[in-house]
């Protein structure tokens, strides 16, 4: 038995980090201190006004353990580990787990690359960033390639040199073929030079360059080198435009601020390289309520900048936080050189602070905007179909429909919501079993069975714990059921209920004569619903949803019935060859389209059979364009 009261007076005088459980030994709190002794004792005590969060996490705890450390930055990173292992409840946490892209120049080799990487690592290259989009760094590779004609291929240079031909590049002039030797070592290393300076952002000497080509192609009348040039131009004054705000000094700094409410809070960074703002990010925080700004500000910058790559020589803060000197420490060790925090109170540089906090506010209330009107979609919409239906709670609502035409391929479809969003990865498809025809009762009967049937059988192999996890697909039943039809449907589900001994309510979603939803089916009554609310707007959703899964499925399992049948009439082809098709070909129309040589790409079909799959295709064509088909009507693919 944990005796907290004993185990507080055994606590050392140390630096180290504490560990909070609760009563089923989860871990609910993790924190630091310089001195262990007075930091934990220090939760047990009585008014000293800690405010209700930390209070209720207090109430929760069974007991705690401790590591002692050498010294507090040991405990700093120790806790920013366990803090990421074990995400607690009571502790502030970073949503976002983001990597940055970077622009990697690979200047070790003779023959260096630029390349795109989401790590920075100590391998000699020379690494730009990080950049909030993906997609504008992989522009600007293209562009440097572009510019100064340099490889992209990961060939070891000079060593393979000769040992295959140039590639497209050199061809369409976006490489100097370093591997045909066709460019010395010193030339190819000046070109490296100037893409260097123009990630650096020294535009204006490229773009003398280019208007001086430019204009020297239009001389010489060729017009499509002239019209190269001019988009090179273009697109380098694009970039340069975009770096709009500079610093005086060329360093590299973030400037870092919030915003808070009671229960969330944005982080608002702009990343300043070379003294250019290159980009911005906003980061999600959760924290209990009452935590101070500083307080979440100190929990971003140990989780942030424990698990970036790059770290700049400032950090700007809107305002100062615990233990400055101990993170500066930390951060100057992570980084290799000095790092410093500094919180502005005049000039740019605070200036530059308010903004990204206005910035922060921004996001935070049109968050809250957004998740409110996301709640009237989904929640608020349950809410209203609990009120009509006269549940107390709904929160997985399952929907079935069945898809056949004219009994062939009978397939069954569910779909699940849970709090009034679609949970796709609990979808399951059913391919019907036991019955032939089109007879859906029979059909839904049989998907519901094994539905239920399979979620009991889940439910005894797994121990409560797992079950609380909402381990499977099928171990959690709904709190609704929705049938896509009306009483016929309903009476089925109940039918198999009973005979499960499963109380779970069922309601059907009835159709009009235009098969548009009108009302509900429940209880052996029909229930008029508003079609203005964000109920019927759901309850629409959720059978179109079913409705779509369903067909989709019949669709695909049609498709593979019908290349099947036609790729069961070619000689050579059997079973283990009709699977390599299929797999390579997702459609009849595709495998006809394929040439020769596309069919005996595949390691199961060897050029004599690909051969005889062309002709076999293309043979009914002639005999549909010329009318001597033998049925009069043509294949039926």
């Amino acid at each position: 038995m944990f005796d907290v009261q004993e185990e507080l007076k055994k606590l050392p005088g140390c630096p180290g980090v504490y560990i909070m459980h609760d009563d089923k030994d989860e871990i609910i709190y993790v924190g630091k201190a310089i001195n262990l002794h007075n930091r934990v004792r220090s939760y047990f005590r009585k008014n000293i006004g800690r405010g209700p969060q930390i209070d209720k996490m207090v109430s929760l705890i069974s007991r705690f353990e401790y590591i002692v450390t050498d010294s507090e930055l040991e405990a700093l990173v120790l806790e920013n580990n366990l803090i990421k292992e074990h995400r607690p409840k009571y502790n502030t946490l970073l949503k976002d787990d983001k990597t940055y892209p970077y622009i990697k120049v690979t200047v070790a080799e003779d023959y260096p690359r630029v390349l795109f990487s989401r790590q920075m690592k100590k391998d000699h290259s020379r690494y730009f960033g990080p950049y909030t989009s993906a997609g504008a760094v992989k522009d600007t590779i293209e562009l440097i390639n572009k510019l100064y004609q340099l490889r992209t291929c990961n060939r070891n240079l000079p060593k393979d040199c000769g040992n295959d031909r140039a590639c497209l590049n050199y061809h369409i002039k976006q490489c100097l073929a370093p591997c045909q030797g066709l460019v010395s070592k010193e030339d190819y290393q000046q070109q490296v030079k100037k893409a260097l300076d123009f990630l650096n952002g020294s535009y204006q000497e490229t773009l003398k360059n280019l208007e001086q080509q430019m204009q020297q192609a239009s001389e010489n009348l060729d017009f499509e080198e002239a019209i190269r040039y001019r988009d090179l131009y273009n697109s380098v004054k694009q970039v340069a435009l975009k770096q709009k705000m500079e610093g005086s000094d060329g360093e590299d700094k973030d400037i870092i601020a919030l915003a808070a409410d009671e229960q969330d809070a944005v982080v608002q960074v702009f990343f300043v390289r070379n003294g250019k703002l290159i980009g911005r990010e906003h980061f999600y925080m959760t924290h209990a309520s009452g935590t101070s700004k500083p307080q979440i500000l100190l929990d971003f910058v140990k989780q942030f900048y424990a698990g970036t790559p790059f770290i700049p020589r400032e950090l700007i803060l809107q305002e100062e936080i615990e233990d400055m000197e101990i993170i500066e420490k930390w951060l100057t060790g992570r980084k290799g050189s000095r790092v410093y925090l500094k919180v502005p109170r005049i000039g740019s540089k605070e200036k530059l602070v308010e903004l990204a906090a206005k910035n922060a506010m921004l996001v935070l209330s049109q968050d809250k905007e957004r998740i409110r009107r996301e709640e009237g979609r989904t929640i608020g919409a349950v809410k209203e179909i609990a009120g009509l239906l006269g549940l107390t709670q709904i929160n997985r609502m399952e929907a079935f429909d069945i898809s056949n035409i004219s009994g062939f391929a009978n397939v069954g479809s569910m779909v699940v919501y849970e709090k009034g969003k679609p949970k796709k990865s609990d979808y399951r498809k059913f391919k019907i079993k036991t019955v032939s025809g089109p007879d859906d009762y029979a059909c839904m009967k049989e998907v519901l069975t094994r539905r239920f049937v399979h979620g009991m059988e889940e439910q005894k192999e797994l121990s409560q714990k797992e079950l609380e996890n909402e381990f499977g697909s099928f171990t959690k039943f709904p709190d609704l059921l929705l049938m896509d039809g009306g009483k016929g449907q309903v009476n089925i589900a109940l039918q198999v209920l009973k005979e499960l001994e499963l109380d779970i309510p069922v309601c059907g979603m009835v159709k009009d004569d235009n098969h548009n939803t009108r009302g509900l089916y429940y209880n052996n009554k029909e229930i008029q619903i508003d079609r203005s609310g964000e109920g019927f707007k759901l309850i629409t959703r959720i059978q179109d949803e079913a409705h779509r899964f369903a067909i989709e499925y019949h669709r695909s399992l049609r498709s593979k019935a019908q290349v099947k049948s036609v790729l069961d009439e070619i000689p050579g082809v059997g079973p283990s060859r009709r699977k390599a098709l299929m797999r390579r070909f997702k459609s009849i129309e595709e495998v006809k389209n394929a040439d020769v040589e596309t069919l005996s790409g595949l390691d199961e079909i060897p050029e004599s059979v690909a051969k005889g799959i062309y002709q076999f295709f293309h043979a009914q064509q002639e005999q549909k364009s010329t009318g001597n088909d033998a049925t009069g009507q043509g294949t039926d693919y």
